[in-house]
């Protein structure tokens, strides 16, 4: 491994031997003696800040100011006055005169976090300090000049956000004269269990506490979940532990306490093989049930339908087109529902299939469709009934042979 790329992780106690981690902080080294802009992307908690440090301590600029800024915790109105300075009286509350960041670090740096969410006002000035060095204090007309160099860093897309029109596409090019990406914790997995027990270390020694040790099956439950919350929220987890838990050999179910319940069902990428076979199971199972409750419903309003159009006392006149079709349809499955019924009586057992091979459902395009076909002629028959009997649903109820009760429901259903 490169020494420079070494030397600077242990002066600013950056744990990890990835890639892309490497990769970042050697880009941060190479642009550090420059004087170019700089653009820092990635999601909340990977240490955006750290590499800004990097590159100010590295630079020429490392005995003057350096300044962070929060963009997204200033308030609009008075950003500008934070930014740039303001004059007496330039507003309500104005009553002296004020330095902003810009003036105080002149031939320093300042590191612009959460650069989307500035104001466009505030993007305009920017850019004229990006691009000429120059600035007016708020409430003033003479112009200022700084020499200060910019790093900015952003946890939001800012294409997404130029495209949207909340933010300026010209700003964005002259700060991004140097894109530096800082992977998300779940890039650099085989740095994760590294950084626990730095940070477990820490606080167990803080604290004289006993170390913590992980077990197998926790090591891998850690390393495999999606950290949402990247370091930080790594590092909030191994603290809690070190504290709270009293027994020093942590298992799988121990640590599954401590991570967020409402992430675990997106968040654990495949743990064991074991367990995707068993997720895939589930979905399987699901999908079969499905489609054995609407087979059984299908059914259930065929024998219904059947034993309407055989009733000796029905009354309803059907065309003879309606009548045929119904029974094309109906008397080839009452046989067929007797059956059902009965061997829903049994106990289901739940089918198997070898290999993880899924079954080959034959009925489930001919479920779908005499469904549909199924509910038109049911509508239309109860319309009828309910027109013999001048909406009645008593008496319509009991020529359909059906409950009063499921008659409503059905009225609801169909909206008649």
């Amino acid at each position: 491994m490169n020494v420079n790329i070494q030397q600077i992780k242990q002066r600013f106690g950056i744990i990890g031997n990835s890639l892309a981690l490497n990769q970042a902080i050697e880009t941060a080294i190479q642009i550090a003696p420059t004087d170019l802009s700089v653009l820092i992307v990635g999601e909340s908690g990977t240490g955006k800040e750290v590499f800004s440090q990097i590159i100010h301590q590295n630079s020429v600029r490392k005995h003057n100011q350096y300044i962070a800024i929060n963009c997204g915790a200033i308030p609009d109105g008075t950003i500008d006055s934070e930014l740039f300075g303001h004059e007496k009286g330039a507003f309500t509350g104005a009553i002296d005169s004020r330095k902003g960041y810009f003036e105080l670090a002149n031939g320093g740096t300042i590191f612009l976090d959460e650069v989307g969410e500035l104001p466009l006002s505030t993007q305009v000035r920017l850019l004229r300090v990006l691009e000429v060095g120059e600035y007016i204090r708020v409430g003033s007309s003479k112009i200022q000049k700084t020499n200060v160099r910019i790093i900015a860093a952003t946890n939001i897309n800012l294409q997404t956000a130029i495209e949207t029109g909340k933010f300026r596409e010209d700003l964005y090019y002259r700060l991004n004269r140097v894109p530096i990406s800082i992977p998300p914790l779940r890039e650099r997995r085989e740095d994760i269990p590294l950084l626990f027990r730095k940070f477990t270390a820490d606080m167990c020694e803080k604290h004289a506490i006993p170390p913590l040790r992980l077990d197998d099956a926790a090591n891998e439950l850690l390393t495999n979940y999606y950290w949402k919350g990247n370091i930080r929220q790594l590092k909030n987890i191994a603290e809690q532990i070190s504290i709270l838990e009293k027994e020093r050999n942590v298992s799988a179910h121990t640590l599954l306490a401590y991570l967020p319940e409402i992430n675990q069902s997106q968040s654990l990428v495949v743990i064991e093989k074991n367990n995707s076979n068993a997720n895939y199971a589930n979905e399987r199972d699901s999908l079969f049930q499905l489609l054995f409750d609407l087979k059984k419903d299908m059914n259930e309003l065929k024998k219904l339908v059947f034993d309407i159009l055989s009733s000796s006392e029905s009354d309803l006149q059907l065309s003879n087109e309606n009548a045929q079709m119904l029974q094309k349809i109906y008397s080839t499955d009452v046989a067929y529902y007797d059956k059902q019924q009965h061997d829903e009586k049994e106990e289901i057992t739940v089918y198997e299939p070898k290999n993880n091979a899924m079954p080959h459902i034959e009925d489930a395009q001919e479920i779908v469709e005499n469904t549909l076909l199924l509910a038109n002629n049911e509508m239309d028959i109860i319309k009828r009934a309910l027109a013999k009997y001048n909406g009645k649903r008593k008496l319509a109820a009991k020529e359909l042979g059906i409950s009063e009760r499921t008659l409503y429901r059905k009225i609801k259903e169909y909206n008649l």
